[in-house]
């Protein structure tokens, strides 16, 4: 099996909802850590699991989106509590639209909030 991971930090922020978690009520922000990771049993007629520049560059572009904003105030987080088990799933459906290959099987988001707690997400294909 093939592996291909790339990261990106970024900040953002958020406010936790539902319940009494002291601080973490109130607006704050991270400095977050993405991991996008591709799994793959071969690679393509040029020996890539996925191009990585577009990968790179469409990682890019939604880590552009997430960069310097409320997630509480964004779409894709309403009605939910911004954790990074929340963001983790939607971080990975944005991007698996993106990605340019049928070699995959798996794909994984990982999300730091800090040096010490992250959270994955992950789909099978096929």
């Amino acid at each position: 099996m093939y592996t291909l991971a790339v990261q990106r930090d970024f900040i953002a922020s958020h406010y936790l909802v539902g319940g009494d978690w002291g601080p973490e009520n109130q607006l704050h922000a991270h400095h977050y850590r993405v991991e996008v990771l591709l799994e793959a049993p071969k690679l393509d007629r040029h020996g890539y699991i996925v191009d990585i520049v577009d990968l790179e560059t469409n990682l890019e572009d939604l880590v552009d989106y997430f960069k310097d904003q409320t997630l509480n105030n964004l779409t894709e987080f309403k009605n939910l509590n911004p954790s990074i088990e929340h963001f983790c799933r939607i971080f990975l459906k944005a991007i698996s639209g993106k990605i340019k290959a049928n070699n995959l099987t798996a794909l994984t988001v990982k999300i730091w909030e800090n040096e010490i707690a992250w959270t994955s997400y992950r789909e099978k294909f096929q």
